[in-house]
C-alpha cells in the first residue's frame, strides 16, 4: 500500500452523537480543540445505529450536518468532519452548499467525508428511497463529480443519469483551495475504491483487520494505476484499537505500509472520560511515530 506523504502520523477522534447531552458534546469538542488531536469525526445518521451489545435502535441521535456546523463554530484549531456524509440523505448540490458554509464557519478546517450510504433499515423506516447497490454506487460516483464542480467552477454543467447541473452558480467558493479535502469512506473493491481513485484526497477504511486494509489499499493502488493517478496523492486512514499498547503496535505496522492517519473510536458510555484518557495516554504516542 502506498499513501500520501505526511510529516507525522495524525490522529482523529470518532464519536457517535447519540444519547450524549449537547453539553457533553461541546465539552468533547473544546477538550479536543485544546489538545493535539488533529481531527474530530461525527457520523451522519437519522436513526441510532445502536450501542454496545444490545444495539438499541431507539437511542436519540442528532442530525449530522447541523452538528457539524456547531463543531465548526465552537472550535478554533481541530479539523472537523463527518465519517461520512451519506449521499442518499440529501442532494449533492445541497451537500456542496452545506460543506462550503462549514468551511467558511471553520476558517478552512473542514474535512469532507462522503460515502454512498448503507443503512437500509433507516431508509425503510423513514420512507426514503434506498436503491440497489449498483444504483447507489452510480449515484455516489456522480455526486462526487457534482461536489467538485460546484466547489471549483464559476458555472457548473453536468449531465448524469441521476444528477444534472445546468449552468449552476455556487457562491461563495470554499476557503480551502481548490476545495475541502474529499474523504471517501468505504471498502467496496469494485466501485467505492474505483470512485476513490478518481475523486478522493483521502480514503478511510471501515475495516478493523490489518490484512484486509492492506489488501484493499493495494486494490486502490490498482485503480489509481488504471487512470494514471499517483496513489501517493491519496492519504490513507484506518481505525486502530483503543488500548495504548495495541494501538501503537498497529500504528507502527500501518506506518510501515504507508498508512499515516489513525482514527480512535470514543466509548459511547464514557465519552468525556475516554477522550481524556486517550488525550493523555494515547494520542501523543501515535503522533510521535
Amino acid at each position: 500500500m502506498i499513501s500520501a506523504m505526511t510529516r507525522r502520523a495524525t490522529v482523529g477522534f470518532y464519536f457517535r452523537p447519540q444519547t450524549p447531552l449537547i453539553g457533553d458534546l461541546v465539552r468533547l469538542w473544546r477538550m479536543s480543540d485544546e489538545s493535539t488531536v488533529d481531527r474530530l469525526w461525527g457520523f451522519d445518521h437519522l436513526l441510532s445505529i445502536g450501542r454496545g451489545k444490545g444495539k438499541d435502535p431507539t437511542l436519540p441521535v442528532y442530525e449530522g450536518l447541523t452538528l457539524l456546523t456547531a463543531m465548526a463554530t465552537l472550535t478554533r484549531r481541530v479539523r472537523v468532519g463527518l465519517m461520512v456524509v451519506g449521499n442518499l440523505y440529501r442532494s449533492p448540490s445541497l451537500v456542496a452548499k452545506a460543506a462550503v458554509t462549514v468551511d467558511h464557519l471553520s476558517n478552512g478546517r473542514l474535512d469532507m467525508g462522503f460515502g454512498a450510504a448503507w443503512k437500509e433499515d433507516e431508509f425503510r423506516a423513514l420512507g426514503m428511497p434506498f436503491p440497489d447497490l449498483r444504483e447507489r454506487s452510480d449515484r455516489f460516483e456522480e455526486a462526487c463529480a457534482v461536489l467538485k464542480m460546484l466547489w471549483t467552477a464559476d458555472r457548473a454543467s453536468f449531465e448524469g443519469r441521476h444528477y444534472t447541473l445546468r449552468d449552476a452558480i455556487a457562491e461563495p467558493k470554499p476557503v480551502q483551495k481548490p476545495h475541502p479535502p474529499l474523504w471517501i469512506g468505504g471498502s467496496g473493491p469494485k466501485r467505492t475504491l474505483r470512485t476513490a481513485a478518481r475523486f478522493a484526497d483521502a480514503w478511510n477504511s471501515p475495516k478493523m483487520s490489518f490484512d484486509e486494509n492492506i489488501a484493499l489499499g493495494r486494490v486502490l493502488d490498482g485503480h489509481c494505476a488504471a487512470i494514471g493517478r499517483d496513489p501517493r496523492s491519496i492519504l490513507r486512514s484506518v481505525e486502530v484499537p483503543s488500548d495504548p499498547d495495541a494501538a501503537q503496535r498497529a500504528a507502527e505496522a500501518y506506518l510501515a505500509a504507508g498508512v499515516t492517519d489513525f482514527v480512535l473510536r470514543l466509548d459511547d458510555d464514557d465519552l468525556l472520560g475516554d477522550a481524556e484518557r486517550k488525550i493523555r495516554d494515547l494520542v501523543p504516542r501515535l503522533q510521535a511515530l
